[in-house]
């Protein structure tokens, strides 16, 4: 092949990738209604066991990213509720949505944590919680059945006497223990909530989780792809070890894929008719 032959060949396969890639990440905006559609999970917040496992949120994963215009959330609350429409539902692992927010809405890298409860203002000034039996009450009592290590013994997660101060939503890592992500609802004293940093640079509590502060819904995952990333960043500890195990078992099978393929390709070619035909006539 001539040296513009060789470089036109690179040229269509660059574009060819291209816009293949292109089309991919169409296709999951489509599918999405989120930009971006998917997100690289950085932290252990959600992880199920040490090891990591498929199914649930672990650190190097890629997750897609549901537009809530899309998909209703539901709540832990909600899907444990006995008798009701959403009983039984899961995702990622345990009952109730994952939701990707913003902290108060501000600037600090979002959070991708399960929602618990939801909190309703009701018409005559109070608050409600579906998936509960709490109606136009002045403050959240509530308790979960999530089992929480609790000065030497274990009890079942509380919220007690919680003034949500505005509507929106009770969220939780699955892997911080029984630590609320909403300071001010943690009356079992398991973790100081999380904080976030405001326009000004001033530092707030986390509060209640507003609609508008939702970025999407935690679909599908891709595991362990997102490693890469962090591998290149500081914060590839958070990363399962056998993550990486996985990872470069998955990249040898991927790559190894193509050569299969041409090989078999080849084999049959050189078994067909047309072939074996040409062979007997240069005989």
């Amino acid at each position: 092949m001539s040296p513009v032959g060789e470089a036109w060949s690179w040229v269509r396969e660059a574009v060819l990738a291209g816009g293949l890639i292109a089309t991919l990440i169409t296709v999951l905006v489509l599918m999405t209604g989120s930009w971006p559609p998917m997100v690289v999970i950085e932290s252990n917040s959600m992880q199920h066991d040490a090891n990591g496992e498929v199914g649930s949120i672990d650190a190097g994963d890629l997750v897609l990213v549901m537009s809530d215009d899309r998909k209703s959330i539901i709540t832990y609350a909600e899907a444990t509720e006995e008798g009701g429409i959403y009983e039984g539902y899961e995702n990622h692992g345990m009952p109730g949505d994952v939701i990707i927010y913003k902290k108060n809405g501000g600037i600090d890298t979002p959070v991708i944590h399960r929602v618990l409860l939801e909190i309703v203002a009701n018409e005559s000034g109070g608050w409600d919680a579906p998936g509960t039996t709490l109606r136009n009450v002045e403050t959240i009592t509530w308790t979960f059945d999530i089992l929480c290590p609790y000065h030497g013994g274990e009890y079942n997660l509380k919220v007690e006497d919680w003034d949500p101060v505005h509507a929106g939503f009770l969220t939780k890592g699955d892997n911080n223990d029984c630590m609320l992500d909403q300071p001010a609802a943690n009356s079992q004293g398991q973790g100081p909530g999380l904080s976030a940093t405001n326009s000004d640079g001033t530092v707030s509590p986390v509060e209640t989780v507003k609609e508008e502060w939702v970025v999407g819904v935690a679909g599908a995952e891709i595991p362990w792809v997102g490693a890469i990333k962090l591998g290149l960043s500081n914060n590839s500890d958070s990363v399962p070890g056998s993550t990486w195990t996985k990872l470069v078992f998955t990249a040898i099978v991927l790559l190894a894929i193509p050569a299969i393929w041409e090989r078999f390709a080849n084999r049959v070619m050189e078994t067909s008719p047309e072939v074996l035909q040409a062979q007997l006539e240069e005989e």
